[in-house]
């Protein structure tokens, strides 16, 4: 492809490796862009493949503390994105789980935005970060509620400056519209599918692999095999990391965070890999899944497009066992029936099940969206956020295919 694109994505840090950091690096495989952010750690990290490459930051990048992360400037964040002087691209990139799909561009520019969630602590996680925040309390905690009202706002107004949105899943499709009144096409994120090597022979263990924060619900998996007592190995860290090894019985291995290769063994050798979030798509599920290994997880969100559950699926084509509770209950319940429909399990199945999310999946489905956007633009120049707004101006057929 030609290089007049610009790729925005939020943070580049070395604590910034999620699903979203993720889809930058396929993106960046597949597309000569230059690569903005509102801070840049990674560029000058020589483990990084981002290692010595030119990216364009925002005045956050000489904040203090800004390494550590700029979710302490959130007042600033749309200010920050909105000072990114892009006019000289014709295609800008997002990549936007906070505030990235809110820079300004020009009527003649196309904004494609692959959106990984709605601001979470604006919409979605605004009681439970109210909830678990200290200055969510009192008087502090009303000025809070007003900066969050503001960025619902600006969030809804900012969503307007895109043309075509990009959903992970399904179920954040739906997020989209409701938060935004915006139509999204739906392209699953890319799982390196082959990292992960089939392995058919299981030790007696059950795994999580997550961040240990709070809306993992982690601390949730961990009570519900302190009564089990089934052993359970967690690999991860975060701020949740003292809490988690204060409640965890003895039958409960807490690794902390572990290189690559350490994960992927033992995702092969685990009886089962256990879930408990709401993920917009949950890219270790796949994973586990890549693995051979079966998948409990809570049935809300990516989990209900990504596995299969065993008691609902034709023999040896079920992938897991999905909960509709998020509750210890509900998991200790579904890890028993998960015990008793184990032999319903096909390893093989569950590998090719997870090959439809593989990263060659992601690069043609993006490559091909973006090519007919641009077509699009070219053809109809209004045919992205604009023909969102009317329903009856003749623009109905663009409107749907956006």
């Amino acid at each position: 492809m030609p290089s007049n694109y610009a790729l925005v994505h939020e943070w580049l840090t070395p604590k910034a490796t999620g699903g979203s950091e993720l889809v930058v690096r396929e993106i960046l495989n597949h597309i000569d862009a230059d690569l903005y952010a509102l801070i840049d750690f990674e560029s000058t990290n020589p483990d990084s493949y981002l290692y010595q490459k030119t990216i364009g930051t925002t005045f956050l990048q000489h904040f203090p503390g800004a390494r550590q992360g700029v979710q302490k400037y959130l007042p600033l964040l749309p200010l920050a994105i909105e000072q990114l002087d892009l006019r000289q691209y014709e295609v800008i990139l997002s990549s936007s789980h906070a505030v990235a799909k809110g820079l300004l561009t020009t009527p003649d520019q196309l904004h494609i935005c692959y959106c990984h969630s709605p601001m979470r602590y604006a919409w979605d996680l605004t009681f439970d970060y109210l909830k678990a925040s200290r200055i969510g309390r009192g008087v502090p905690g009303w000025f809070v509620r007003m900066l969050l009202h503001q960025l619902r706002q600006w969030d809804v107004v900012s969503a307007n400056r895109v043309d075509y949105f990009i959903a992970n899943s399904q179920h954040t499709r739906r997020r989209i519209w409701r938060c935004y009144h915006r139509h999204a096409e739906v392209i699953y994120p890319p799982v390196q599918v082959d990292k992960f090597p089939l392995v058919e022979e299981k030790e007696e263990f059950y795994l999580t692999v997550s961040r240990l924060v709070s809306y993992k619900q982690v601390s949730l998996i961990v009570n519900a095999f302190n009564q089990n007592q089934k052993p359970l190995v967690i690999i991860g860290t975060g701020p949740e990391m003292g809490k988690i090894r204060s409640i965890a019985k003895s039958n409960i291995q807490i690794m902390g965070w572990q290189p690559d290769e350490v994960v992927k063994q033992y995702m092969g050798k685990a009886k089962a890999f256990v879930y408990a979030a709401c993920e917009d798509f949950g890219i270790a599920l796949v994973e586990a899944q890549a693995s051979g290994t079966p998948v409990i997880a809570y049935g809300v969100g990516g989990a209900a497009e990504t596995v299969r559950d065993l008691r609902y699926s034709p023999p040896h084509t079920g992938t897991g066992i999905l909960f509709s509770e998020q509750t210890e209950a509900a998991l200790i319940e579904a890890v028993e029936l998960f015990e008793a429909h184990r032999h319903q399990f096909d390893p093989e199945y569950a590998r090719s099940h997870a090959v439809q999310f593989d990263a060659s999946c992601f690069a043609r489905n993006y490559l091909e969206y973006v090519d007919k956007c641009k077509q699009k633009q070219q053809k109809f120049p209004f045919s992205g956020s604009f023909a969102m707004l009317s329903q009856n101006n003749g623009c109905n057929s663009i409107r749907k295919k956006a």
